[in-house]
Formats: C-alpha cells, sequence, structure tokens
C-alpha cells in the first residue's frame, strides 16, 4: 500500500499543478484601464480669414547707373554693405573730362586777360571822343561868329563823328569781351558739373543688394551699376477684385514669410486702385514692421480678418500623422478608438476639423504613452 501511494504521488502533485494554472493565467490577463485626460468637443467662434499670397519689397529703392559713358575706375560697395547718404560709391575714369575742363578754363583766362586791354582802349576813346567835342563846341562859336572858314568847321565837324564812331566800336569790342566771359564761365561750369558725374555717390542711406559692375567695365548711361534699397519693407499682396470691400487702410493684417518662424503684425498703407486686367486682383500694400531677416524678394502671404464662423476644432498636439492619414483618439465606453480626421486652418494651439468628429464627443488629450486603439481607458473627471 506504502508502494502504491509512493507511485501516484508525483501524478497527484502534476494534477494539482494543473489545477492552480488558470487561475494564474486569468489573473495575468486582466489589465487596469489607463486614466487618461479628455477635451469635449464643442462649436467655437473662430475669425474668417482670407488669405493672399504676395512679395516683399522695398518701400523705396534707387537703380544707381552713370549720366555719361565712361570706364569705371573703382567702385567701393559690395552687395550687403550698408551705405549712408552721400557716400561715394562708384568712380569712373574722367580724365578726357579734366582735359575739357582745364581748356574751358585756359579760354576763359585768356579773355580775362584781355578784358583791361579792352577797357584801356575804350577809355582812349572816350578822351579822344571828349576832346572832339570840346573841340567842335569851341569852332562852332567861332562859326557863329563868322571867324572860321566853312572847312574848319566841317573839319571839326568830322573829327568829333570819327572819335565817337571810335569809342563806339571800344565799347562794343568790351561788351563782346563781357559776352565771352560770360559765355566761358558757362563752359567751365558746365565741364565742373559732368566732371563731378565721375563720382556716384548714394541718393539715400540703405543697403547694396545688387552690383553689376567691375573696375575696368564700360559704364552706358541708364545701364544699372547698383541697386540700393531703403530701409523698411513691405508686402505687395493680390486680392481678388471680390475680396477689395473687405479691406481697409490701416486694416491690421497678420504676415507669414518663408523662412522666418512665426507671424509678423501689419497694417495695409496703400490699395492700388486700378485692377489687372490679367488676374482680376487689386495689388494691396502692407507696411512690414521693423524686423531682422526680412528680404527683398521672399514669399509672404497676408490673412485678412472679415467677420467669424462656426467651427470644431482640437487640440493641435492631440492630432496623429501617419503619411498623409491624420487622426486622433476618441474616448468612447471606456475604450479609446481612432478615429480618422479631416483637418482645416490651424490656429495658434488648435486645428480645424472639416470632417470625422462631431461635437461633443470626448477626444483623448493629452495621449498617455501606451495607449492604442482598443485600450481600455478611465476619463479623469
Amino acid at each position: 500500500m506504502t508502494r502504491n501511494w509512493l507511485v501516484l504521488l508525483p501524478f497527484v502533485i502534476w494534477l494539482a499543478g494543473c489545477g492552480e494554472t488558470p487561475r494564474e493565467t486569468e489573473s495575468a490577463s486582466v489589465t487596469a484601464p489607463i486614466a487618461v485626460n479628455a477635451v469635449t468637443l464643442a462649436a467655437q467662434q473662430w475669425p474668417s480669414i482670407y488669405e493672399a499670397t504676395g512679395t516683399v519689397r522695398a518701400r523705396a529703392s534707387a537703380v544707381i547707373s552713370a549720366k555719361w559713358m565712361g570706364y569705371v575706375r573703382e567702385v567701393k560697395v559690395q552687395v550687403g554693405d550698408r551705405v549712408r547718404e552721400g557716400q561715394l560709391l562708384v568712380v569712373l575714369d574722367a580724365r578726357d573730362l579734366d582735359a575739357s575742363s582745364n581748356r574751358a578754363a585756359a579760354a576763359r583766362e585768356e579773355i580775362r586777360n584781355g578784358i583791361p586791354e579792352a577797357e584801356s582802349a575804350a577809355a582812349a576813346a572816350k578822351a579822344s571822343l571828349d576832346l572832339a567835342q570840346v573841340t567842335f563846341n569851341r569852332m562852332n562859336e567861332l562859326y557863329g561868329k563868322k571867324s572860321i572858314s566853312d572847312q574848319e568847321f566841317d573839319e571839326a565837324s568830322a573829327r568829333l563823328k570819327a572819335a565817337q564812331a571810335s569809342y563806339d566800336m571800344a565799347r562794343a569790342k568790351l561788351g563782346q569781351f563781357d559776352s565771352k566771359l560770360a559765355l566761358a564761365q558757362q563752359e567751365v561750369r558746365a565741364t565742373e558739373v559732368t566732371r563731378s558725374y565721375a563720382e556716384i555717390p548714394a541718393p539715400f542711406a540703405g543697403i547694396v543688394t545688387t552690383k553689376s559692375v567691375e573696375p575696368g567695365n564700360l559704364a552706358v548711361p541708364g545701364a544699372p551699376l547698383l541697386t540700393i534699397e531703403r530701409d523698411g519693407y513691405r508686402l505687395e499682396a493680390d486680392v481678388e477684385e471680390s475680396r477689395l470691400r473687405a479691406i481697409r487702410l490701416g486694416q491690421p493684417v497678420g504676415i507669414t514669410l518663408d523662412g522666418m518662424n512665426g507671424n509678423l503684425e501689419a497694417r495695409v498703407s496703400e490699395i492700388v486702385p486700378s485692377v489687372d486686367a490679367t488676374s482680376r486682383s487689386y495689388l494691396v500694400k502692407i507696411d512690414l514692421p521693423a524686423t531682422s531677416g526680412v528680404r527683398s524678394g521672399s514669399f509672404g502671404r497676408a490673412a485678412f480678418q472679415s467677420g467669424s464662423r462656426t467651427v470644431l476644432a482640437v487640440p493641435a498636439a492631440a492630432v496623429s500623422e501617419r503619411g498623409q492619414l491624420e487622426s486622433v483618439f476618441v474616448a468612447e465606453g471606456g475604450v479609446a478608438h481612432t478615429r480618422l480626421i479631416t483637418l482645416g486652418e490651424k490656429g495658434k494651439d488648435q486645428t480645424e476639423v472639416l470632417s470625422g468628429l462631431n461635437a461633443g464627443e470626448k477626444v483623448i488629450f493629452p495621449v498617455p504613452q501606451g495607449v492604442t486603439d482598443g485600450t481600455k481607458i478611465e476619463v479623469r473627471p
């Protein structure tokens, strides 16, 4: 009997172990729900936004070019340099102009040197005229008294006329010198003005944005050498004709620029009254605030607010993106369910939901680690 019991003992122990295993497995399969927070969706009033695209332009810019043809001797600035008003930018070779200016100055001095001689000749002619006048007066008195002959009177009269003619001629020559001197002075001034064009200054303070000239190049009148932009920029946006009635001067506008993080607050400064016949749009100019990093030519978007609209929105951080699919976790009956949604506009920290959710549903946010589709959850009050 004892021997039989010893044989059956291992079997009994095995049966006892088999009887406890289902309880342990059942206990392991029961897991506690994950505590989560949820946001109850409700209709919200969002501003109605119209977005227009445009390009950043400088409020004032100048294309620098030469006023006469000449070879470039010096270029004193580079792209990106800040310049002050009147700063020298480009120097042209002005040796030909210097020679012309020297010739004009020499001609003026020659005329000036001839003036004293002409003045002396006029003074001598005046003295001769005065003498001839006195002599004629005396001879006229004597002729009235029959003290001189007709021949002597005629000779005195002829001498007076000759002296008058000589004096008039001397005065005319002196006047010619004055006219020539005035003309020579104008020529000198003209050459000085033309010579000044060899040094091209900055018309205003700003920054050099383009440079298309190097020393040795031939500068042609009207051909651009440099471009300078004055500090201060604006976004020039194309606004649809049907939207213009909602835009006014001074209206605040939200601006986003490519290459810059965040939004800029700006205001409408100008509405061009003419409509583009091709695009049927108006040009609206929006002054940008003084912010580093703004560059001419950048692409930008202007957000114009016009009234409000009713939307459903979820926290942006609650949205999960996988490729082109966007989803959130919705709490339903103590279980987390994945819900595919379609998003619209994005706010500061929320995103508009166009489809996939209804008002009153609870969206899990934030999403705890370990929550997947079908996970049991407990929504905290």
